[in-house]
Formats: structure tokens, C-alpha cells, sequence
């Protein structure tokens, strides 16, 4: 299905990020969640560097580290509204230990990231933590990507 995505794609000022921007397009940005979407959406995604990726999870999760992927959910239904915020040395990391090309490891998280963009909790939910999983794994395999996990 293809449904609207008003996209803004953004990256912070960080070391290392010419390898993240050459793989991270606005082309394949949208394509990667534009799969994951039952409905149009507007989401921001932005690209950070350790630091700003470490102070938005403390500010937000209570969590003193940087993570992969924090999504920032606004609504969605009638428009999938959000915000996903990548941190780069944690994705470029993940996917060097999982043996993942980075181009992988961002459709995955982006995929990842417009599915809790529309309401699904795997933190929360066993059944929707499943649910979730067996989507991205069909969702990856439409894109032409492995098996994510």
C-alpha cells in the first residue's frame, strides 16, 4: 500500500556521520517506513551522535545511556504522527556485532520505529512484542533484507 509520508529527515552534528548519510537517504528513509505505515503519517526522523542520543533518553526514559531507537509517538489515527530519533555510533555498533550491513540495521530500526509510531509495544505486550516481530520479519523480506533477529 502507498499511503502519504510527509518525511523530514535530519542529522545532528556528530563524528563519523558521512558513512550514516550516504546509507540513510531520504529515498530509502521513506521507503523503509513507508512499508510499516496503515495510514498516511508525518514523522521527523533525526540522526544523533552519542551525546544528544544519551541526554534524550535520560530526559525522556529515565535511562542513563544512549539507545538505538527512541520513538516519540503524537497520534494515530487519522495521520501517524512522530518523532524517531536514531543514535549512529549505537546503530553503526549494533549492526557490526549482529553482522548487519548498516543500510540493514537502519530499514530494521526505521521499520521498527513506524510500527511504535502506530501503537505497538513490545516492552509492555508479550503478545504484541510477538506480534511485532513476526511483522518486521515479513515487512524485511518485502524490502529484500534477512531475517532482522
Amino acid at each position: 500500500m502507498n499511503l502519504a509520508l510527509d518525511l523530514s529527515l535530519q542529522f545532528g552534528t556528530f563524528p563519523g556521520a558521512a558513512p550514516h548519510k550516504a546509507v540513510l537517504t531520504a529515498s530509502r528513509a521513506r521507503r523503509w517506513i513507508g512499508i510499516a505505515l496503515k495510514a498516511p503519517a508525518q514523522i521527523a526522523v533525526r540522526i544523533v551522535g552519542a551525546e544528544e542520543g544519551r541526554a534524550l533518553n535520560r530526559q525522556y526514559r529515565g535511562k542513563d545511556y544512549a539507545t538505538n531507537v527512541l520513538t516519540f509517538e503524537y497520534g494515530h489515527a487519522p495521520v501517524v504522527a512522530a518523532d524517531l530519533v536514531l543514535c549512529a555510533p549505537v546503530v553503526e555498533r549494533e549492526a557490526r556485532e549482529q553482522g548487519k550491513t548498516l543500510e540493514e540495521h537502519y530499514a530494521h530500526l526505521l521499520v521498527h520505529g513506524a510500527l511504535h509510531a502506530q501503537g505497538y509495544d513490545h516492552e509492555r505486550d508479550e503478545r504484541q512484542a510477538l506480534e511485532m516481530e513476526a511483522l518486521e520479519v515479513l515487512l524485511m523480506g518485502a524490502l529484500g533484507y534477512a531475517d532482522p533477529y
